[in-house]
């Protein structure tokens, strides 16, 4: 079967783009070649800064002929209507139709029409400019002839109504080659925007400039690498963390490790090669988190600890490059060096201006007694820069003071049901937002509660509210820790309750896919905080009844992917249900309740119970408010009633003490009565008083299942 290559190569691709890219293009050939007939065995695809590439194998030559029966007219139909039938199957004269018999209809017209298949080449050539022209970059430019003089664009159109390619950056060549491994494959011949396809592509821009003439992907990939070009994204990141491992082991470091930016930095170099760059010792003063993030964002550098310590930094950082320098790369390394202390030289700023007296302090006096500040600290300062300012939380929920004053009184609520000190909750409550106003964090906004968990430790607050100012933000996500000291805790309950109390007061809840506000993740958060720390808390007292029914949606969420069954969820949870620990302990009871031989039995009893009752109330039938003893013929029906009496107190008490599992094991003890029931007792008896009295009985049984679920929802 013959094998197709593709590549697209233009100036540069955004490293964000790359991998997006070439699934993208690897979909919309495989799907276009499908659609059109064709079958193929494997495809993957490839990039690199300046190219994507497609390997297909096992493509079929041809598609299949297309054989299809269309049915005409009645051989009575008047003329126009067959020579209408005629002229849409594609038939010269009523001769070429064949005509099929039906006992009801008669004689009638059909079209017998065959499409024979394409040629593989000629269905990709007409495949091939359509899927290019539409390409779904996030960001495009719009270039070539038809974008006017020097490439400006004109609306897209020209004078001659010949529309501009969009794409990423200006395509500069398309390789196309298709053929069996046995034979001298073929270029797939078409043209986009000026641009033939070839068999020609360009190595390293610097390194091998010169044209390569490939035939199929083996010989494609391995003049590539001759000519410094590493196709494989996954082969580029193995060679960047390798040497750098190796690199920073020979120069007795350790290698901090950094997947995202090990992903941008592969798609930043075709040819990578791994560097080692140094900065003086005294930037070393400033925290680690700055040091590494301004080497990050600004240089795409890693950077290294010495070997065996888990802490500190080392005044060293490791460099990718896309070129071999005549030197070994050590201009390149003094290059970045020198913007590395730059960088660094306005980081050891940031963090000493944070320690200094904001220039504006003598305004700050109002908002620091009103919030109850110390102005002599710089975070205190800080915060209360934040409230005179009137910073905007949100047009319809007024300012960031504003709401952390609310969240200080909530965090104080909250305090004492999580046994945490109600002070210091209010104290890092008051602080949460602090550093927003910081140097550092207006430079790095991924370190916002970070810096003031440390600004807080230099001006001498308790370790666990410094602690609670970072963690508050905590859990991020669904793999993110979750915050575990009780100071900690209230404050991250009260900002994310605060969070959603305040949106769904303003009526701004997610809907579908959009969650501007991240209000998913904040439910996510307090579920996963009550949960994961085992705290009893109810809800009912922040959260209004539909605020309470998205924590439900969110906790079903949490718990299917924890492997619960929905069906247990379904039948535990209520619209009232505000205790989410309870709701899980009450699953996790169930569950293992449901697991046993008396549990099933129970189960198909209980729902039994419940259909005979639910069929006789959708008739109309009479059922009793009350069991009347005096109407009990059968020792079964008088059993069921004396174990429902002492069972329902049982379990009514196991559930008020939150022991789900003893009322489950109180529950089991109903299997044997019910049982017997159903095969002695005939609910439906003649007498309708006493047929009243046993579905009553019946009501009885709904009950008692339903003080721990509704059994009904629950499937056998």
């Amino acid at each position: 079967m013959p094998d197709l290559l593709l590549e697209l190569r233009c100036e540069e691709i955004p490293a964000s783009m790359q991998r997006k890219a070439a699934e993208s293009l690897k979909k919309l050939v495989t799907d276009g070649l499908v659609e059109a007939g064709l079958t193929y065995e494997a495809a993957r695809s490839y990039w690199t800064p300046r190219r994507l590439a497609l390997d297909i194998r096992g493509l079929s030559a041809r598609s299949r002929d297309v054989r299809e029966e269309r049915k005409g007219p009645s051989v009575k139909a008047p003329d126009a209507a067959i020579q209408g039938f005629l002229r849409s199957a594609g038939l010269a004269s009523v001769e070429e139709a064949h005509i099929h018999s039906d006992p009801k209809k008669g004689d009638f017209y059909v079209a017998h029409i065959v499409k024979p298949g394409r040629a593989a080449e000629d269905i990709i050539a007409d495949l091939m400019p359509g899927i290019i022209r539409s390409f779904p970059w996030p960001k495009s430019m719009r270039w070539g002839a038809a974008s006017g003089p020097r490439g400006r664009s004109y609306g897209g159109v020209d004078g001659r109504g010949g529309e501009a390619l969009h794409w990423v950056r200006p395509l500069q060549s398309i390789l196309c080659t298709f053929g069996p491994e046995t034979a001298e494959p073929e270029v797939v011949d078409f043209e986009v925007e000026g641009i033939r396809s070839g068999n020609v592509t360009y190595g390293h821009r610097f390194h091998a400039p010169q044209p390569i003439t490939v035939k199929r992907f083996e010989d494609y990939v391995a003049s590539l690498e001759a000519a410094r070009v590493v196709l494989d994204a996954d082969r580029r990141k193995q060679i960047i963390l390798t040497d750098a491992k190796n690199l920073a082991f020979a120069n007795s470091l350790d290698l901090i490790e950094d997947e995202g930016l090990l992903e941008e930095v592969a798609g930043l170099v075709e040819w990578p090669v791994v560097l080692l760059g140094e900065f003086e010792e005294e930037f070393l003063e400033i925290p680690p988190e700055i040091i590494r993030l301004t080497i990050r964002a600004n240089q795409k550098c890693f950077v290294a600890r010495p070997q065996g310590q888990v802490k500190a930094l080392a005044n060293h950082f490791v460099l990718v490059s896309n070129i071999e320098a005549k030197d070994g790369g050590r201009e390149i390394s003094l290059g970045n060096g020198k913007v590395v202390r730059a960088r660094l030289s306005d980081a050891v700023h940031f963090w000493k201006t944070d320690q200094a007296d904001v220039p504006d302090l003598a305004l700050l006096e109002a908002s620091a007694q009103r919030l109850g500040l110390e102005l002599k600290k710089p975070l205190d300062q800080r915060m209360a820069r934040l409230d005179y300012l009137n910073v905007t939380f949100h047009a319809k929920l007024g300012t960031q003071g504003a709401r952390v004053e609310r969240i200080v009184k909530l965090a104080r609520e909250i305090a004492s049901l999580v046994k945490a000190d109600p002070e210091w909750a209010a104290r890092a409550a008051l602080l949460a937002k602090a550093d927003l106003q910081t140097e550092v964090v207006g430079e790095f906004p991924e370190l916002q509660g970070a810096m003031g968990h440390k600004y807080a430790l230099l001006q001498g607050e308790e370790p666990a509210v410094a602690a609670a100012i970072e963690e508050h933000y905590k859990p991020q996500g669904p793999t993110d820790r979750v915050p575990v000291d009780p100071v900690s805790i209230a404050v991250a309950l009260a900002d994310k309750l605060d969070t959603l109390a305040g949106f769904w007061a303003i009526d701004e809840k997610p809907t579908g896919s959009k969650d501007p506000f991240a209000l998913r993740r904040a439910a996510l958060g307090v579920i996963r905080i009550i949960v994961e720390n085992q705290i009893a808390l109810s809800l009912a007292k922040w959260a209004s009844s539909d605020l309470l029914s998205f924590f439900h949606d969110r906790l079903k969420v949490y718990l299917k992917d924890k492997g619960v069954r929905h069906d247990l969820i379904e039948s535990i949870i209520t619209p009232q249900a505000d205790d989410l620990l309870a709701i899980l302990r009450r699953v996790e009871a169930l569950g293992v309740f449901l697991d046993s031989e008396d549990g099933q039995n129970l189960l198909a009893g209980a729902k039994r119970a419940v259909n005979i009752l639910a069929a006789e109330e959708k008739k109309g039938t009479a059922i009793s408010d009350a069991v009347d003893t005096a109407l009990l013929r059968d020792d079964a029906e008088k059993a069921l009633l004396n174990a429902l009496n002492q069972i329902e107190k049982e379990t009514r008490h196991a559930i008020e003490k939150e022991d789900f599992p003893a009322a489950m094991r109180a529950l089991s003890r109903l299997r044997e009565p019910v049982d017997s029931f159903f095969e002695q007792v005939l609910v439906n008896d003649e007498d309708m008083a006493v047929r009243a009295n046993r579905l009553a009985l019946l009501s009885r049984i709904r009950m008692a299942t339903g003080e721990v679920a509704d059994f009904s929802r629950i499937n056998s």
